[in-house]
């Protein structure tokens, strides 16, 4: 049976990545950045896009504490630093403002590039975005080297993205399914939850730095 710290980490981790990375809310944007390609085309850039945004997270976990000390920055300020960015995505989720902003980038990246569109916009920056590589490194941190927790943090990284994946590959039966009207309840809810992690995230750095 898992030891309570693992598990405590383990339910951490999933809760953040899932909240920041909002697989749900993605579902409208994949649909219309995918709007007139054919299925089996559509499939493919699905695939692509949790590849690449897996690859990107995974990175971030297994260097992201190296690249901070290469960088001379603590670990606790980062921990201030990225709860702070963590609480502004939180606040956009709330208020409405974050499925606006996905929508005009989305779409101002069809035009751009419309033949890349596993990599961008649906890897970077909407499900592998600065939020999920802060939420990652800060994760990888509070690991502290333990190869336990992170691996954990990997499948908990593989799980995230195999979630998105399976809701883009079901995105126009969800589409139909769901309403504006619940999507937009589910998006304050997480909005709220994400908040209180990034508050707790700032409250650990300062304890760590002023403790």
């Amino acid at each position: 049976m898992l030891s309570s710290l693992p598990l405590d980490y383990l339910v951490a981790a999933t809760v953040t990545l899932v909240v920041v990375m909002d697989p749900l809310g993605l579902v409208p944007i994949f649909l219309a950045i995918t709007q007139g390609i054919p299925k089996a085309a559509r499939r493919q850039v699905a695939l692509r896009a949790a590849v690449i945004a897996a690859i990107i997270l995974a990175g971030a976990a297994l260097i992201g504490d190296w690249l901070l000390r290469a960088l001379s920055i603590s670990l606790p300020a980062f921990r201030i630093a990225g709860g702070l960015l963590l609480f502004s995505i939180a606040s956009e989720m709330v208020f409405g403002v974050r499925i606006r902003r996905q929508s005009e980038d989305a779409e101002k990246a069809i035009d751009e590039h419309v033949r890349n569109l596993s990599a961008f916009p649906l890897a970077i920056p909407l499900m592998a975005g600065p939020g999920a590589i802060t939420a990652t490194v800060l994760l990888s941190g509070r690991a502290a080297g333990e190869p336990m927790l992170l691996a954990l943090l990997l499948g908990v990284i593989v799980l995230a993205c195999l979630l998105c994946l399976a809701l883009f590959l079901a995105a126009e039966r969800i589409g139909a399914a769901i309403g504006g009207t619940v999507n937009v309840v589910l998006e304050r809810l997480l909005g709220v939850l994400l908040a209180a992690l990034a508050v707790q995230f700032v409250v650990d750095g300062a304890k760590a730095i002023w403790g």
